[in-house]
């Protein structure tokens, strides 16, 4: 798989996560197969990816919004991770 369909793939489960197709987990597990695509970017891309995954993931033991991590604005920021992942590898 290229990383355009990569970074393709985990911009659909943003949006699988966001229209609640998908459980956090599933989400999580998808992003942290793509190792392919991790080792190709610098490694601050995945400390940065498995911080707020980790966060999505404390988050979701919780329900909604009553936890410290809204998923909404983790899952902007990963929008941003993925628009800072194309720049970089393209």
């Amino acid at each position: 798989m290229s990383h355009t369909q990569t970074l393709q793939l985990l911009q659909d489960s943003v949006e699988s996560l966001r229209q609640s197709r998908i459980s956090v987990a599933e989400f999580c597990q998808t992003w942290r197969a793509q190792t392919a695509l991790l080792a190709d970017l610098p490694g601050p891309y995945s400390t940065v990816m498995e911080d707020l995954l980790g966060r999505l993931e404390a988050g979701s033991l919780f329900t909604e919004e009553s936890c410290s991590f809204s998923q909404i604005d983790l899952l902007t920021t990963l929008d941003m991770w993925l628009d800072n992942a194309r720049q970089t590898l393209g």
